[in-house]
Parts: structure tokens; sequence; C-alpha cells
């Protein structure tokens, strides 16, 4: 509804680029092989168990056909399978507290975030990075089997990913990268990522553009200005003649547990987009992937 009630100039919809994650832990498969062997169930399956979320894939369909909402390929899964395996096989571990409560996010304390669960593509060694890879092609497939199209963009969980991912990635014809300002480049053998920076329409030696979001939008993370601090970055952006890619997640929006968070939020989005229209005119609403071949051809 706020999005449809929104157009450009052009006659565009405001629309969300929404990176997808295709599965998560199949628990109870997980259980059954006491804690040894990674299992997982599609998306689609999970939101049909969900109290109040058997439509939600139909809404997902409702959106794309009225082009507000494009989805793109974030990975199969948004959990480092190796690490969480490892800790829930220690029946007294949070991450094991977490699992039985359908959780993989929650765990020890004192743990930094070089060994964070949710670096999904973050590898210790060659065999790691084997798997990780085959993952991410069985992902891909299951994209294109769910939506029927291939994704032409992809975003790594938590910026982790390195080359041979780019590689992979190139060959199923993923075009562009997205991601924030830096990269964190898992190595064999080294404990720290390594850091690398990235800016709006790179390349990498395959070909493939990095798009790099500069704006924010996360209001159920952070109260304070919200909107105004999002309105002072796309305000810097088209200065200097650069366009503006606004990051959220879908925190922001749901309300299933907390109708206020959604039903706020939803108020402030609406405020952003009525603001940016009326600052910038011709402003003009497109997916990342469109903005990509923009780019590429301009």
């Amino acid at each position: 509804e706020v999005l449809t009630s929104f157009k450009d100039h052009k006659g565009n919809h405001p629309v969300i680029t929404a990176n997808t994650i295709m599965a998560n832990p199949d628990f109870e498969k997980i259980r059954k092989s006491d804690f040894k062997e990674y299992h997982y169930e599609l998306f689609t399956d999970t939101l049909q168990r969900y109290p109040q979320h058997q439509r939600s894939f139909h809404l997902w369909k409702e959106g794309i056909e009225h082009y507000i909402f494009h989805p793109q390929y974030h990975g199969r899964e948004h959990v480092n399978i190796f690490r969480w395996l490892s800790e829930v096989q220690h029946i007294y571990s949070n991450a094991r507290i977490g699992f039985d409560h359908h959780l993989f996010g929650l765990r020890e304390e004192g743990i930094d975030m070089r060994h964070s669960f949710m670096r999904a593509l973050d590898f210790e060694n060659n065999e790691q990075l084997v798997t990780l890879k085959n993952n991410l092609l069985e992902g891909l497939q299951l994209f294109k089997n769910t939506f029927g199209y291939h994704s032409q963009s992809f975003i790594a969980p938590s910026y982790v990913w390195n080359e041979e991912i780019e590689e992979v990635l190139y060959n199923e014809g993923v075009c562009y990268l997205q991601g924030i300002a830096y990269q964190y480049i898992p190595k064999v053998g080294k404990e720290k990522l390594t850091k690398k920076w990235h800016y709006t329409g790179q390349k990498n030696d395959h070909g493939q553009l990095y798009l790099v979001r500069n704006a924010f939008f996360e209001p159920s993370l952070t109260k304070k200005k919200t909107i105004e601090e999002t309105l002072r970055r796309i305000e810097i952006a088209f200065r200097w003649k650069k366009p503006i890619i606004i990051g959220t997640h879908r925190l922001n929006f749901i309300g299933h547990i907390n109708p206020q968070n959604r039903d706020e939020n939803l108020k402030l989005f609406k405020s952003l987009l009525q603001t940016i229209l009326k600052r910038w005119p011709d402003v003009e609403f497109m997916t990342t992937d469109q903005l990509g071949e923009f780019i590429k051809t301009n």
C-alpha cells in the first residue's frame, strides 16, 4: 500500500530489491542426525509452519506482479553450517539453547565476530570452501526454481566472501555484487578477515559491478533521527551525481509479534518517500539489477 501510493516522474513505483535467503535449517532432521549432519528446508516451507504466515508467499507474488517487490539472491542459508553444527553438539551451549527454540543466531558470550554463526560464506579450510561453493550453486538453482528467473545480483551474508565466490557467481550469470563500502575476505590459515573497500561502479576481474549501499533506513535498530540521516546521505550522494542505494531489513516492516513496530515504521517509510519526491522530483526508482545495467551501459 505504501509503495503503490507513490510514483516517480516516469510512472515507476518505489521497488524493493528483496535479497532472499532460500533456505533455513531443518531443525528436526538435524536433531535426528544427532547434530552431525546439516539439513535445510525451503523458506516457503518454513512460512507454511508459522502462524498467520500461510499467505506470505502469495503476497510476495503479488508484489512481484505489481513490480514493487523484486527478489534477488542472498544465499542458500544465512548460517555458517560448520561453526553452528560444531557448537550445537554441546548440550549446554547457547547454540543448543537457541536450536531448541529453532534459532541459529544465539552464540556464546565473548566470541568475536570472526566466529559469528551468521557469516555463511566464511571458511577455515579448502574443504569447507568447496562445500560453500556447491551450496551457493544449489541456492542459485533453488532461486530459479522458486521465482522463475535467474538472479542477476548477489549480496553475501554479513558481507563476507572471497574472489572464488565471485567466480562461481560470474559463471552462473550474476553480474552485480551488492554490499556496503567494504568486503570481509576470509583466507585459509588467517585468523583475521581482510577488509577490502569498494565503490559503486567498480569492476572486478570478471567485469562484475559492485553496487554499494550509501544510505540506510533501519528505524527498528535506531530511532534517532532515522529519516534525517537517510535524507542527509541522499543529499550528499546526489550532490556528487551518485545514485542512492538505500539498505533496509525486513525487521523494520514485520509486525506479527509487535504490530507497533510495523505500523510506526511504515509511517516513517511513507514520510521518507514523500520527502524524497518533494525534494528531488526528478528521482527515478529502480531495482538493483536495473541500476547495474544503467551504469554498465552509460
